[in-house]
C-alpha cells in the first residue's frame, strides 16, 4: 500500500511538473561568444521582445560596442557591459515545446573562474563555445587559455553531455570552411577524451553563428552545405532525459540569500527530493529549522509565478519563516528534517591531480569548491595511490604529483555539508584550487564523524 501511495504521489508531482527542466551552462574562453549566443537564444525563443533588443542595439551602438548587443540580454551589470566580459554567472530562462531551460552564462576570464564553478555546480548539460576565428581558437586552447580548464571543471561538476558549438563560423577568416571545422573538432576530441568524455556518446559538435543565428534554432542550411546535422536547440531537445530523485531526501545547496521585508529568501537548485509550501525544513550545518512560506520559479519578476511545489532539477527561490537571513550563508544546504544532510570536517576522497608545479605532500593547503560551498582545506594524510586499473597501493605514498590518482584524507577549516559521491553525486564531487588554478578534481568516498560538530557550525561558519 505504502509503495503504491508513493508511486501515485510521484506521478502527481511529475504531472504537475511535466515539462522537464534542464540547466545549461555556457562555457568557453573569454570572447568565444557565450553571452552573444545566450542573447540570440532568448531572441529566437521569444524570451526577449524585439523592443528590448532594439534598445540594447541602440545602447550598444552608442557605447561603440555594436556587435555586443545580444550579449547585453545576459550581461546586465554596467561593469560587464563596459568590459564586454561576463563577471558573475549570468542567468536567463527559455522554453521550447519540449523542455524548460535555464542558461547559466559562465565567465570565461580566468580571474573569474570561482564564479564559473558555482555555475557549473548547478548545471545538467554543458555547451562549450569555441571561436573558429583564426587565432582565437588557438589562444583559448593553448596553455593558459580557459577552454581546457572549463572543460575539465564541467566534467568534475557532473556535466555529462557536452554540446560543442563551433561559433563565429561566419567570420571573414573562416567563411564556413569545413577544413577549419575539422581541424578544431579533431584537436578538441583528443583533449576531451583525455578529460573523461566519450567522443561517441558524450559529445555533439555543431557549427553555428551566435551573431547571425545560423544553426541556433534553425539548421545552418545553404550557408554550410556540408553539415546536415541538427541545430543547437534541436540537439538540446533531443538529449536523453536526466534521472531525477523526485522522492529522495530534500537537498538544496544555497547559492544566494537576502532579506525581503524582514523575511529570509534563499536561492538554489533542488538536487534531490521535492519541496512544498508550508513544509518544515532544516538548514545545515547551522541546524536552523524554518518553514517554507513561498516558492518561486525562474521568472522572478512575475509575482504570480508562486508555486505550490517544486521538484528535483528546478532552480527556486524560497521564502522562509522562522530564520534570520544573517544566520544563513551560501554553501549551507536546506534539507529534510527527518533526513538531514551530513555535516563533517574530515573525509576521505579520491583525487586526480591535474596541474601542480611541485609534488604534493601531507599538510598541503588549498581551497575546495563543492556544490555552492567554498572552504579552506588541508590534505592531512596521503592514504594510497591508484594505478591505471584503479588498484590501491599497499603503502601510503610519500608524495603525489601531476597526473596521479590517489586517495587522501582531507580536513576542512569549518564544518561543511557534503555527502558521499555514491549517495549524492552533486554533493560529493569537488575541485581543489590553489594560486588561481584548478589543481585537482575529486569525489568523496567516506565521511569521518559525520554530524559530529554541528553545534559549533554556526560559530565557525563565518
Amino acid at each position: 500500500r505504502v509503495a503504491e501511495e508513493v508511486d501515485a504521489e510521484e506521478e502527481l508531482m511529475l504531472d504537475e511538473h511535466f515539462k522537464e527542466h534542464l540547466n545549461v551552462i555556457f562555457i568557453g574562453h573569454v570572447d568565444a561568444g557565450k553571452s552573444t549566443l545566450g542573447g540570440q537564444i532568448l531572441n529566437v525563443t521569444g524570451m526577449v521582445d524585439k523592443r528590448t533588443l532594439e534598445k540594447y542595439e541602440r545602447e550598444a551602438k552608442e557605447a561603440g560596442r555594436e556587435s555586443w548587443y545580444l550579449s547585453w540580454a545576459l550581461d546586465t551589470n554596467q561593469e560587464e557591459r563596459a568590459k564586454g566580459k561576463t563577471v558573475e554567472c549570468g542567468r536567463a530562462y527559455f522554453e521550447t515545446t519540449k523542455r524548460r531551460y535555464t542558461i547559466l552564462d559562465a565567465p570565461g576570464h580566468k580571474n573569474y573562474v570561482p564564479h564559473m564553478l558555482s555555475g557549473a555546480a548547478q548545471a545538467d548539460i554543458g555547451v562549450l563555445i569555441i571561436s573558429a576565428r583564426k587565432g582565437e581558437f588557438e589562444t583559448g586552447f593553448e596553455r593558459g587559455g580557459q577552454t581546457r580548464e572549463h572543460a575539465i571543471l564541467a566534467k568534475t561538476a557532473g556535466v555529462r553531455h557536452l554540446v560543442v558549438a563551433i561559433n563565429k563560423m561566419d567570420d571573414k577568416t573562416v567563411e564556413w570552411s569545413k577544413e577549419r571545422y575539422d581541424e578544431i573538432t579533431s584537436k578538441l576530441t583528443a583533449f576531451l577524451k583525455s578529460t573523461g568524455y566519450n567522443p561517441k556518446t558524450d559529445i555533439t559538435y555543431i557549427p553555428i553563428s551566435g551573431y547571425t543565428g545560423a544553426g541556433v534554432k534553425d539548421r545552418v542550411g545553404s550557408a554550410c552545405p556540408w553539415f546536415t546535422g541538427a541545430s543547437l536547440l534541436e540537439t538540446l531537445d533531443g538529449l536523453q532525459a536526466i534521472e531525477r530523485r523526485i522522492n529522495g531526501p530534500l537537498r538544496i545547496p544555497i547559492s544566494e540569500k537576502h532579506s525581503e521585508q524582514g523575511t529570509a529568501v534563499i536561492s538554489g537548485k533542488i538536487e534531490s527530493g521535492n519541496v512544498r509550501l508550508n513544509q518544515k525544513v532544516i538548514i545545515m550545518p547551522g541546524k536552523l529549522t524554518c518553514e517554507v512560506v513561498g516558492i518561486f520559479g525562474e521568472d522572478e519578476n512575475n509575482a504570480e509565478n508562486e508555486k505550490q511545489s517544486a521538484v528535483c532539477g528546478d532552480n527556486v527561490r524560497l521564502r522562509l519563516r522562522g530564520v534570520d537571513d544573517e544566520a544563513i550563508f551560501p554553501g549551507y544546504v536546506l534539507t529534510d528534517i527527518k533526513n538531514p544532510c551530513h555535516t563533517t570536517r574530515a573525509f576521505d576522497a579520491q583525487l586526480r591531480i591535474l596541474d601542480v608545479k611541485n609534488i604534493i605532500t601531507a599538510g598541503f593547503n588549498s581551497v575546495m569548491h563543492v556544490h555552492t560551498a567554498v572552504a579552506e582545506v588541508t590534505m592531512t594524510k596521503l592514504l594510497h595511490t591508484l594505478n591505471q586499473t584503479g588498484q590501491k597501493s599497499r603503502a601510503p605514498p610519500p608524495f603525489v604529483k601531476q597526473k596521479d590518482a590517489c586517495i587522501v584524507r582531507i580536513v576542512t577549516n569549518k564544518p561543511i555539508c557534503i555527502e558521499r559521491y555514491a549517495d549524492y553525486a552533486q554533493l560529493g564531487r569537488f575541485t581543489l584550487r590553489d594560486e588561481g588554478k584548478t589543481i585537482a578534481i575529486g569525489k568523496i568516498l567516506r565521511l569521518a564523524n559525520p554530524n559530529a560538530a554541528p553545534a559549533a557550525a554556526n560559530a565557525s561558519a563565518n
